[in-house]
């Protein structure tokens, strides 16, 4: 099935329910709410590196995937800054390069190592002894359960199996060798069956389960039925929330926007990605984020790394960075210069 007639499939009894009529966001308004998101983006990212020697998905890997978005959309970031992030990436995971390939992880387990490599992935690094590493520590890490376990209790983004799941897909995609495919594949067939049959139950699980089962090689009658199931819970304020019984909020509505339209191909001038984008842009604040309170109980040493909304800042700019990203693609493409490469 075509992208365009998987989408038209999707829109199938939903349609009526949209206001189609209503006017979509400008162009001029979405890059203005991502002109003005970056610049505190890129400073609470660069906080976290500067204090800290691990990687983090909520201070490197999706800051990192605003900032390459918005590049992909001719928007000026700080190259520098990008680089520096991969680098540190890099570094930490290369320090345990052995463990890696003995099967041992370090802390976060499938879901850091997962996450690290999918943001190498996004910007652009290429396969290396240390990628390799890690490859080998995914392959081995629950090889006798059918999916990824998440071990780690911080909703949302660091609960759900499902994440951990797909980020480990992904990893092993990106960066397993010649020599681990074999593996893989029967690893994915193995998840592949898990991911089907396994329900979602709040909107990380839904996020998740549709990408990785879109990664996975699902029949596209069932990867269309879960991205239907995420549809059906947008809210009648265009947002998504993580859980049925919370309101809705910029990080569950950027991560289920995101889904949508890179594995189910929903076309950013879809009435249903537009519902969204006008939510986003009505909930953003004036200083250019969105506020999300933290449902995670702390267990690391509280510090400022230059992003507001204090101690709910790691979700709040895990959140923004959700939000500039779909919100720059909404925006058309452009070619990139060989300048800024």
């Amino acid at each position: 099935m075509t992208r365009s007639l998987f989408v038209t499939a999707l829109l199938i009894g939903l349609v009526s329910s949209l206001s189609a009529a209503e006017p979509a966001a400008t162009a001029e308004d979405i890059r203005a709410a991502v002109v003005k998101a970056l610049p505190l983006i890129q400073k609470g990212s660069n906080g976290h590196r500067a204090k800290r020697t691990c990687f983090a998905c909520h201070h490197q890997a999706i800051p990192l995937f605003a900032l390459t978005a918005a590049r992909s959309r001719g928007i000026s970031i700080k190259e520098e800054d990008v680089q520096k992030h991969l680098q540190h990436i890099a570094d930490f995971l290369g320090k345990n390069r052995e463990g890696y390939r003995e099967g041992r992880g370090q802390g976060g387990q499938a879901d850091t190592a997962g996450y690290a490599l999918w943001t190498l992935e996004t910007g652009g690094w290429k396969p290396d002894e240390t990628t390799a590493a890690v490859a080998e520590y995914l392959l081995r890490r629950h090889k006798d359960l059918d999916h990824w376990r998440s071990t780690a209790n911080r909703p949302p983004s660091e609960k759900s199996s499902f994440t951990s799941t797909y980020v480990s897909l992904r990893g092993l995609q990106a960066f397993g060798t010649k020599e681990q495919k074999k593996r893989i594949d029967e690893r994915i067939r193995v998840v592949r069956g898990w991911l089907e049959k396994t329900p979602a139950k709040d909107t990380e699980d839904r996020v998740f389960r549709l990408w990785a089962m879109q990664r996975a090689g699902s029949e596209a009658k069932k990867v269309q039925a879960a991205a239907r199931e995420l549809i059906e819970t947008q809210r009648e304020d265009g947002g998504w929330a993580q859980r049925d019984d919370m309101k809705s909020d910029a990080y569950a509505t950027g991560t289920a926007l995101a889904v949508l339209h890179h594995a189910a191909g929903l076309a950013a001038n879809d009435p249903i990605y537009q519902r969204g984008i006008k939510y986003l842009l009505a909930s953003q604040a004036k200083d250019g984020t969105w506020h999300v309170h933290s449902r995670s109980k702390p267990f690391q040493t509280y510090f400022e790394s230059g992003f507001p909304n204090g101690k709910d800042q790691f979700i709040s700019l895990a959140a923004s960075s959700w939000a500039t990203t779909v919100l720059a693609l909404a925006l058309p493409p452009v070619e990139r210069r060989a300048a800024s490469r």
